[in-house]
């Protein structure tokens, strides 16, 4: 059986995020989504691959957060440390990562399939690593699922990250689970290179 750390994680890493405008698909709120690639490195308290997408949330209790709708990891750990400390619906898929540099300017291609079945594909072009540290935070909200007898939970992630925009392209397979962002537009795209982070 798969064991993980207890909250919070301290993790570090890398994540390419872009932002797509969503009107009129059903079971999805209007409104912006984000979906992201993560790569999460040695020096965290688990080291994995990442595929999310999340929606912005408020509420009078919790404040503004992001709920995760899907998620998917490399890592049975990460898997049920998510599922049952924060309710994050995680499931297990592989990935394909590839990335060169030439002098500041980073190249880098993603792939995720489950079952080998496609899920995304995205390329990225981005000169992040000559950003200057800035710090962030933010937090999650997520409905109770099984694994936390039907409770909701929160979580809160604070660190600092070299974040610029960056060129992003995605292609979500029409009959994957994330068939319903296809042919949605992208706003805008961003890289966190290098993030330092708590989460928990």
């Amino acid at each position: 059986m798969s064991t993980y750390p207890p909250a919070p994680w301290p993790m570090v890493g890398q994540m390419w995020l872009s932002l797509f405008r969503v009107k009129g698909v059903a079971g999805h709120p209007d409104g912006i989504h984000g979906a992201a690639f993560v790569s999460y490195e040695e020096g965290s308290s688990l080291t994995y691959s990442e595929l999310l997408v999340a929606h912005p949330v408020r509420s009078d209790e919790h404040g503004r957060r992001v709920s995760i709708s899907n998620i998917w990891v490399d890592s049975p750990a990460s898997m049920l440390g998510g599922r049952e400390l924060w309710a994050i619906p995680k499931d297990l898929c592989d990935f394909t990562l590839e990335s060169s540099h030439t002098g500041p300017l980073c190249r880098t291609e993603w792939s995720a399939s489950a079952e080998r079945r496609p899920i995304a594909h995205a390329r990225f072009t981005d000169v992040s690593r000559a950003a200057v540290r800035l710090p962030f935070r933010g937090g999650t909200w997520q409905p109770g699922i099984a694994e936390t007898g039907g409770e909701e939970r929160t979580a809160t992630m604070r660190g600092s990250a070299r974040t610029l925009p960056c060129r992003g392209t995605w292609e979500f397979a029409g009959d994957g689970p994330l068939g319903w962002l296809r042919g949605q537009r992208a706003v805008a795209s961003v890289r966190m290179a290098g993030f330092r982070m708590s989460f928990g």
